[in-house]
């Protein structure tokens, strides 16, 4: 049974007093002879360790038992585990395999690197203070990389709340990076691709691959990676609905989850049913990729049995490289592969209610929907000058309202 009293002792400081004779005085007397201090010990929610704090006054021992006796209730009073930032770095890479996407986990041991460069490996972990923390952030922001900074704090506030739960390393409110705001910065433009622009990119290629990936990211809103793992075991063509679900390691069948790690099933356009089955039409009998090329599949197969295939390479080559060649010859001005996701995602927003759009999207958060993919368009500003217009001209006197020329 776990022994949960926090107690309060004296600790003597000296030698024991002695009478004029000589004698040692009784402990009663002790408290007007001799110096001392107070204790206040407590034990490990296992009961094998025993800990104390050391305080000048019975009243600041008193103060400190009454807080502790709650933690050490709820078992967690517990000192931190010792531990140095390189082996934390180490740990955290082994363990957070198959807990977060692998481009989460990328992103954590690079953010966990850089910080382990600036501050020293042997750093133990309870000796990082907010100060170091605040400094690292610093030093990034001497590279005017705002945006860089601004994750790196958040990834480092994340992965410093598990050193605390549930890894123990860390008491409660000793994150280094809990109070390190984030710097403003000036939010980057939606780019909403019109109706008008994506039928130009699509007839600047006569690939029937491209056509349809164009088709599906711009009428689904799938993700590249997403559209890249398709399988034709995906594509429901009865219903016009593609699934988006992770694929278990099979032969020929590449072990892969969702960014969002949930499956989900979208519609598809009747442009990209058709597309599709003429996608399909031209694959090789039992292959079951509609996106990745048989020798393509084979290469992947054959790096990751010789374990030279990274999980963030890509799963087919140079797709950005042939999506900027489309767009330039469509003369469509700067956009990227995503923005067609983005647009799609913005068009749902128009009629469906904001949890849906979510479903749809994939989105773990709803912030993330709503930050980052509703663009504003030229014509919901028309509307919105329209509709003050209309307003500003009933509001005035019948005698005095503009009329057109």
């Amino acid at each position: 049974m776990a022994i949960e009293k926090v107690g309060i002792y004296s600790k003597w400081l000296g030698d024991v007093p002695e009478d004029n004779n000589g004698n040692p005085l009784p402990r009663t007397d002790w408290p007007r002879k001799r110096r001392r201090k107070w204790v206040v010990r407590w034990y490990s929610t296992d009961n094998k360790k025993r800990y104390g704090k050391v305080f000048k006054t019975r009243k600041e021992a008193e103060r400190c038992a009454a807080k502790l006796q709650n933690e050490v209730h709820s078992g967690r009073a517990d000192r931190p585990i010792d531990i140095t930032l390189h082996g934390f770095l180490i740990e955290h890479e082994a363990v957070m395999k198959g807990q977060v996407a692998i481009a989460t986990l990328h992103d954590h041991i690079r953010a966990l690197t850089l910080f382990e460069n600036f501050i020293g490996g042997s750093t133990k972990l309870i000796r990082i203070t907010a100060r170091d923390a605040e400094a690292f952030i610093a030093s990034r922001l001497e590279l005017r990389e705002i945006e860089t900074a601004n994750k790196d704090i958040r990834t480092l506030r994340s992965i410093f709340n598990r050193a605390i739960n549930p890894r123990g390393y860390l008491q409660e409110g000793k994150n280094p990076f809990a109070k390190i705001k984030e710097r403003k910065t000036t939010e980057k433009e939606v780019r909403y691709v019109a109706v008008e622009e994506y039928r130009k990119l699509m007839e600047a290629t006569d690939q029937v691959w491209w056509k349809t990936v164009l088709a599906i990211a711009y009428g689904s809103g799938l993700r590249h990676n997403e559209i890249l793992h398709l399988t034709w075991a995906d594509v429901d063509f009865d219903n016009q609905k593609i699934h988006v679900r992770p694929k278990k390691e099979a032969p020929n069948i590449l072990k892969w989850d969702p960014k969002s790690r949930k499956k989900r099933t979208v519609s598809m356009s009747d442009e990209s049913c058709l597309l599709l089955a003429n996608l399909q039409a031209e694959a090789k009998d039992k292959h079951p990729y509609a996106f990745i090329t048989p020798e393509r599949l084979k290469v992947i197969l054959n790096k990751r049995q010789a374990g030279k295939w990274h999980e963030r390479k890509a799963m087919v080559n140079n797709v950005t490289r042939d999506f900027h060649v489309i767009r330039n010859h469509a003369g469509i001005d700067h956009c990227i592969l995503h923005d067609l996701r983005r647009s799609a995602i913005t068009r749902w927003a128009e009629r469906l209610p904001i949890q849906v759009v979510q479903y749809l999207a994939g989105h773990s958060n709803i912030t993330t929907t709503r930050k980052y993919y509703l663009a504003v368009r030229d014509e919901d500003l028309q509307v919105a000058i329209d509709w003050t217009n209309k307003v500003l001209r009933e509001s005035l006197p019948t005698d005095t309202k503009m009329t057109p020329d």
